[in-house]
């Protein structure tokens, strides 16, 4: 599949979301290694188009609903095994692992080609406008576990 053929919001498979993204000179340090923190922006894309993916619009859900319902990363469990570099192209795949009451569990892996560079576990909770814990809808649960 030539670069033009995958989908600006990655795709959804039986694996997960897979989003592609190239390594910049600003996602490195001075040796041309990814900064820690920028894996935290690859995975935070991810999960933004994971929701995409799934048709959840998350601007609509904060607007629309009674409540409000909006998605905050409550808990992150981050395995740095390798490094990614200045121009590699990687794979960030998305998964959940649990949806339902106030939270959801995704497991996040960084991929260069077969070789898995990060992987994560990150609690998202569930909130209202106010910020307060919230039910997340049986049928978007549903959607996530799918």
């Amino acid at each position: 599949m030539s670069s033009m053929e995958i989908p600006l919001s990655g795709s959804l498979t039986a694996d997960g979301h897979h989003l592609t993204q190239r390594v910049y000179y600003e996602d490195t340090d001075f040796s041309g290694a990814v900064y820690h923190a920028r894996y935290l922006h690859f995975m935070e894309r991810a999960r933004t188009d994971y929701l995409r993916c799934l048709g959840v619009e998350q601007s609509t859900l904060f607007q629309t609903s009674d409540e409000g319902l909006a998605f905050m990363v409550h808990r992150m469990e981050i395995d740095f095994r390798a490094p990614a570099r200045m121009d590699d192209i990687v794979s960030i795949v998305t998964r959940t692992e649990k949806a339902g009451g106030a939270k959801m569990i995704l497991q996040q892996e960084i991929r260069r080609g077969e070789q898995s560079l990060i992987s994560a576990k990150v609690v998202i909770a569930v909130v209202n406008r106010n910020g307060r814990p919230r039910r997340l809808p049986e049928d978007l649960a549903k959607q996530f576990l799918a």
